[in-house]
């Protein structure tokens, strides 16, 4: 309990720290005036353009972002206990690939005449990929080894339909407009985003710790959980089912972030060990921590250009987790 109070506090400082943290000149004081003021307390007395940045640019950022690292890195867990791999990812069942290809279906091709948004295509295509994914594995009778062959498959098709898609039919700009959501951006973030996002993730984190005993007992593999009474497919799907959901959301407002889910379980793993109860909690929050470093260092550190978060994640993860791979060479 002592990490995840402590990281929960650290979540709250870096959110603090983060939100202040811009291109704009911008001080600490003028930063919290506006909050304060939309909290009902005091003015800003600052103009309607700071106030923006400050309201509806920079706090749905850092928090959008802080939902993302949690909701990542809960399912990075959730995906490597289920699935007995320690290389699983929330993307591993092509929700990422699936919300590409919707989100180029209507950015590019126009699908939906403009009613549709580019995260409401993102989540249809997402939603279409992991039907395909467990379609696929189910036809094959199933199994985690089918599911994660069937991953493969899926993301590799729906890999293959958005490059098919962006090659024939977009111009360069709307290529280097494609090219930067896939690589992860923060850039759009919004309030309604922080709501969906966070409601949806905040509902999985509950649906996850209900079932973490369960967790715990598919460790020594399908048929020793149920013989300890686990309910092992009807578990399975709720698994699956709340982790898609929970990466769509993700996905479909902030584009393709990847190593979160892959190297931060692991960092959780170290250290509070494979208890799911306590696993899950401390990856969502190690997760946010992260996240919401990353995205003030992607907007910051270039100014005014922005570096995709997608990026920053892949730069720092691998050496992160090639790091965790040393500390943990004696235990395996």
């Amino acid at each position: 309990m002592g990490v995840l109070a402590g990281g929960v506090a650290l979540l709250i400082i870096s959110i603090a720290a983060a939100v202040t943290l811009g291109p704009a000149s911008l001080s600490v004081r003028d930063v919290y005036a506006v909050i304060g003021e939309h909290w009902g307390i005091g003015s800003s007395g600052l103009t309607a353009l700071q106030d923006g940045i400050v309201w509806q640019l920079r706090l749905p950022r850092t928090l959008l972002a802080a939902v993302c690292g949690a909701g990542l890195a809960l399912c990075g867990a959730i995906m490597q206990s289920l699935l007995r791999n320690p290389l699983a990812d929330p993307f591993v069942l092509g929700i990422s690939s699936g919300a590409s290809t919707g989100a180029v279906l209507v950015a590019i091709l126009g699908i939906g005449g403009g009613i549709i948004s580019l995260s409401t295509g993102a989540f249809a295509g997402a939603v279409v990929a992991f039907a395909t994914v467990i379609a696929l594995a189910a036809g094959a009778g199933g199994g985690t080894a089918k599911v994660i062959l069937a991953g493969v498959a899926g993301t590799q098709l729906f890999s293959a339909l958005t490059s098919f898609i962006v090659m024939s039919s977009a111009n360069a700009e709307q290529t280097r407009g494609v090219l930067f959501w896939l690589l992860g951006s923060l850039s759009g973030a919004d309030w309604s985003d922080v709501i969906v996002c966070g409601t949806i993730t905040g509902f999985g984190i509950v649906v996850c710790l209900t079932v973490s005993s369960s967790l715990d007992a598919f460790t020594f593999g399908n048929n020793a959980a149920a013989a300890l009474g686990v309910s092992v497919r009807r578990i399975r799907i709720l698994l699956l089912t709340v982790t898609a959901l929970i990466t769509a959301s993700l996905v479909s407002a902030a584009g393709a972030i990847g190593f979160v889910g892959l190297v931060l379980p692991h960092a959780a793993r170290f250290l509070v060990g494979p208890r799911h109860g306590r696993l899950l909690p401390a990856a969502a929050v190690i997760g946010a921590v992260f996240m919401v470093w990353v995205d003030a260092a992607a907007r910051t550190l270039f100014a005014p250009q922005e570096i995709p978060v997608g990026v920053v994640t892949a730069l720092v993860g691998v050496p992160a987790f090639a790091l965790i791979l040393f500390r943990m060479r004696g235990t395996a």
